[in-house]
């Protein structure tokens, strides 16, 4: 292909693979398309590996890093350790956990760990200080507008930034602020995400940010007619990342991995349950119990309920690998509603060359609807 992006870019497929796991970012990026690493998971010294690691393999091919700095969260301004943080956890919550895992079986450690508080933002500006040391060519953000420090630091290297965004008036609001390409995620997409559907959404933001602002469509895109569809609206290409939770490279827990592969489009739901924001993930007795109803929890706010639940999930899922059937019941990730559509493990390189044919045949398909 030969578009806008492409060119900008240096790639030869506008495809955008988001992936917390290295190994996908690079064979994406080997493939022809362009791998992101989630970043926002690591300490600055691991980022710094990981970053290493992909250099070696893409040798000089393109890649990005996404580091979440919510524009809201509790403690923002107020320069809280993670301990202070942790003090902020009312026991009812603390309980409610004990009680949903003995209700399925599940021994309570005495002493339950916290997990960090990566979605503060705290660690943003470190992290993308290791970032701007490897040759990255792109920085993107999720949850509101990037921190000044991030659009400063993109016009400052030539990186350009892009943000995604779930409402038309969030696109206009990013760009205002000097963001470079826009991502507009629909509801069907997996983590963090809003209520307005792809289909509606992309153009809506394409007409609202206008013709010199690129605009990546995102939410439900796991093949190259869906992908064709978007393009055929507007977009510049897409952005993924549900898609690789169920290839070779992917770290996705194992018995999460059989969760996918047998889910249907159904089987996700918005829920606060895994950070405190809405977010699509796996339906299962987790997210069940963190429904705002009579009968269940309503989560605490970003990042004190990823703090309290992060650590609990990642032993769910050990459980649930060793075949435990409570864990198996509570197990969940995040994917969105092309889960339905994901029925195979592949390899990475194997997704996006399917990509590339399934976009072909879709173009091919809508030339030939023209009259001659």
């Amino acid at each position: 292909m030969k578009t806008p992006i492409c060119d900008r870019f240096g790639i030869e497929f506008p495809l955008f693979a988001f992936s917390h796991c290295r190994d996908v970012v690079a064979a994406v990026t080997n493939a022809g398309g362009f791998g992101v690493l989630g970043g926002t998971a690591y300490r600055p010294d691991q980022l710094e590996q990981e970053l290493a690691w992909i250099d070696d393999e893409v040798r000089g091919k393109p890649y990005g890093v996404d580091i979440i700095v919510p524009a809201k969260f509790e403690g923002k301004g107020e320069s809280l350790s993670t301990g202070q943080l942790v003090d902020r956890i009312p026991q009812q919550y603390r309980t409610f956990v004990t009680e949903l895992l003995a209700a399925h079986d599940i021994p309570v450690d005495d002493k339950p760990k916290v997990g960090n508080a990566n979605l503060s933002g705290d660690t943003g500006e470190q992290l993308l200080e290791v970032a701007l040391r490897h040759p990255i060519k792109l920085m993107a953000n999720a949850l509101g507008v990037p921190p000044p420090y991030m659009i400063e630091a993109g016009a400052s290297s030539g990186v350009p930034v892009a943000a995604l965004v779930g409402a038309r008036e969030h696109a206009v609001k990013q760009v205002k602020a000097g963001v470079d390409v826009i991502i507009a995620q629909g509801t069907e997409a997996g983590g963090h995400t809003g209520e307005v559907s792809t289909l509606v959404l992309v153009p809506e933001v394409i007409e609202a940010v206008g013709p010199d602002v690129p605009v990546l469509a995102a939410g439900g895109i796991v093949t190259g007619r869906q992908m064709a569809a978007c393009v055929a609206m507007g977009a510049a290409g897409a952005w993924t990342g549900s898609v690789w939770l169920t290839t070779e490279e992917a770290e996705t827990a194992p018995y999460t991995v059989q969760k996918m592969l047998a889910a249907t489009s159904r089987d996700t739901v918005r829920s606060m349950g895994r950070t405190g924001k809405p977010a699509r993930q796996l339906v299962s007795d987790w997210t069940k119990a963190w429904q705002p109803t009579a009968d269940g929890q309503k989560p605490l706010p970003l990042p004190l309920q990823n703090m309290l639940v992060e650590p609990v999930l990642r032993r769910i899922d050990k459980l649930a690998a060793q075949g435990h059937p409570g864990a198996q019941a509570l197990a969940t990730y995040f994917v969105g509603q092309g889960v339905g559509l994901m029925n195979k493990v592949k390899p990475a390189r194997e997704v996006v060359l399917e990509f590339i044919e399934d976009y072909v045949a879709a173009a091919e398909r809508l030339g030939a609807s023209l009259a001659d």
